[in-house]
């Protein structure tokens, strides 16, 4: 009876570890980082759900879940060295947690990255996946802009909040005698992270507050919010985001690109972000002034 007892309190505390592991998403994400580095398929299995729907393309039928497992816990065996996943943005709604992020690793002797999303449900023994999508791992692309350690989940506010935003950076430039940088985007577009560390950069951060207001809009999820607002100032969407815009403090567009110049990051470098900068920043005669 003793051992009985003894060996149900050891199977209740262990239960108890398990759910403080996963006590909010974050922590659930995390347990599954040191499973997937591990290659710890029972430990993976744990923090998903047996109804969990993955998928690697929305126009396939979803994955077995042993499947899922598989691939995830096969990584240590493919030469999986290091892992350094970016979570992008965090959103909150009807019971469940989304995770975007970026998973940049190290697999044998080359650099690699693949987007995941993730969505997790509170159950009683912990956060648990309930759906999850993820792309192919391709090679890293090289880049010189710096990228952040720990992007901003809450660099684009709600699309909603565009306009309200706006009218208030205007503002603010023209009290400040700058111009506003209007950067289309979304908080799930790895290279708009890219764009707004490097303006947070020592190298940059002085030219960007001496003569900007940046302000991010936000398309939304589908890239379909704010369309008409884009079109308003000119700014072409359909070649990809991050997008910019310069508008003087009344509103008046002084450049709107066209052609996507800053939608891979990997393709640019710190001489063109500062030629963009000293070349539409506020003049002599400029309305700022």
């Amino acid at each position: 009876m003793i051992a009985r007892i003894s060996g149900t309190v050891g199977v209740l505390l262990l239960a108890r570890i398990v759910s403080a592991a996963t006590a909010t998403p974050i922590a659930a994400f995390k347990a599954w980082k040191t499973a997937v580095i591990n290659g710890d398929q029972a430990a993976l299995a744990k923090l998903y759900s047996p109804n969990a729907q993955v998928f690697t393309d929305p126009n396939t039928p979803p994955l077995a879940l042993k499947d899922e497992l598989a691939y995830w816990a096969g990584l240590k065996s493919q030469g999986l060295s290091a892992l350094n996943p970016r979570l992008l943005d965090i959103i909150a709604l009807d019971g469940k947690t989304r995770l975007r992020l970026r998973l940049s690793a190290t697999i044998g002797a080359t650099r690699q990255y693949a987007g995941v999303r993730q969505e997790w449900v509170q159950q009683a023994d912990g956060w648990k996946i309930v759906a999850s999508r993820r792309n192919a791992f391709a090679t890293e692309p090289v880049r010189t802009l710096p990228q952040p350690a720990a992007p901003n989940v809450k660099l684009y506010s709600e699309p909603r909040e565009a306009e309200a935003e706006l009218k208030a950076a205007l503002a603010k430039a023209g009290q400040e005698h700058k111009r506003v940088l209007v950067v289309f985007g979304g908080n799930w577009c790895y290279d708009c992270h890219v764009l707004d560390a490097t303006f947070h950069s020592k190298a940059f951060a002085p030219l960007v507050d001496k003569n900007y207001v940046v302000l991010h809009i936000n398309i939304g999820e589908e890239g379909k919010d704010n369309n008409d607002l884009a079109a308003r100032l000119g700014v072409a969407l359909d070649k990809g985001v991050p997008s910019l815009g310069v508008l003087e403090p009344d509103g008046t567009v002084v450049y709107a690109q066209k052609d996507g110049e800053f939608e891979a990051t990997e393709k640019i470098g710190p001489a063109d972000v500062r030629a963009f900068l000293v070349k539409w920043k506020p003049t002599r005669d400029s309305k700022n002034i």
